[in-house]
């Protein structure tokens, strides 16, 4: 029976993770550590899970966090636990180093501490800049964050590296693509233009809408971190991608014609500071070490996605609330 550490379990991805691993593997315990920020909900993880157990507690927090280790016999960990939206980042940068930066440490050195077999770190794309119109990203790809967001996550992989050079851990970095899929918060480009579609609302586009990023549905991306987990070498890393390049104002018209949307709907806003223009990911390794291959297209992964938010508006409707409108108000409502 091996335990798995998740860390941010109750975020979009995370939670996705752990549904995935409990469903296809019985002989896992999962431990699920989170301090419940506003992307978090605990609704993400059904009651009454078999082999689970959660603890309300902050990576960056080293009295809460070795309590999680001191009472768990922990084989595997997974940081999924992040402060992940770039245009957050820009209005508070000090909080994604706190929780980026310094709770990895903190996360490391206990798992240093307690022998973790493996430590797997959950980056992005982010982290290697802005391309051109041609090429993609490799694993050999030199970094180059340009917001506070990616910034915080290549320190952590940085930090993450330096752990398998000096101390022999055995540690693994995933880097991922945008992903998009069931309880993704509504900040995020995809369930924003559903949602708002939906109310028949404005859609915010930034600058010309042309920015290019690789899709990938969420299902296929925890189901590469699996694969690393199994078959990962200890200090190397791997990317993921979806293989499904397009401009955001693609995306935004596909979500539209799938509800029947009015594309007047969409409202271009200025650009952020420091928009990358395009990411793509080279994710040949993994397929070619591990037989990875993305299961969804943009057009099926759309359309789950899509019936999803129809069938579960209870969840995104609990969303809507007053601290969502005021951040909605302060990115787009005066841009």
């Amino acid at each position: 029976m091996k335990t798995y550490l998740v860390t941010g379990g109750l975020g979009f991805i995370g939670s996705n993770f752990i549904r995935h691993i409990l469903d296809k593997r019985e002989e896992i315990t999962v431990i699920n550590v989170d301090k419940i920020t506003y992307a978090a909900n605990p609704g993400n993880i059904p009651n009454g899970v078999k082999n689970y157990r959660f603890y309300k507690t902050d990576i960056a927090d080293n009295v809460g966090l070795s309590k999680v280790f001191d009472e768990n016999d922990v084989d595997y960990v997974i940081n999924f636990a992040a402060e992940s939206h770039v245009d957050r980042s820009i209005m508070t940068p000090g909080i994604f180093i706190k929780t980026n930066v310094d709770g990895t440490a903190n996360l490391l050195e206990l798992s240093l501490k307690h022998n973790v077999k493996r430590f797997l770190q959950i980056s992005t794309d982010e982290v290697y800049g802005s391309l051109g119109s041609t090429g993609k990203f490799s694993e050999t790809t030199p970094l180059a964050p340009r917001s506070p967001y990616s910034a915080s996550k290549a320190a952590a992989d940085m930090l993450v590296m330096s752990f398998f050079h000096t101390y022999d851990m055995p540690v693994l970095i995933s880097r991922c693509s945008n992903n998009y899929g069931p309880y993704q918060f509504p900040e995020k480009l995809i369930p924003l233009a559903i949602i708002n579609a939906l109310h028949e609302k404005d859609i915010p586009l930034y600058g010309d809408g042309r920015n290019v990023r690789d899709w990938i549905y969420v299902a296929d991306h925890v189901a590469g971190i699996s694969l690393i987990l199994e078959k990962g070498k200890p200090g190397e890393t791997y990317n993921i991608g979806g293989d499904s390049e397009l401009e955001n104002i693609d995306i935004i018209n596909h979500i539209l014609d799938r509800l029947n949307g009015s594309h007047s709907l969409i409202k271009y806003v200025k650009d952020r500071p420091g928009h990358d223009r395009r990411y793509a990911m080279d994710f040949s390794k993994i397929a070619s070490k591990m037989g990875f291959s993305p299961k969804y297209g943009i057009d099926k992964g759309i359309e789950y996605t899509v019936n999803w938010y129809l069938k579960n508006e209870n969840w995104w409707k609990e969303i809507l609330s007053g601290d969502y409108r005021e951040y909605y108000k302060k990115m787009y409502e005066y841009r």
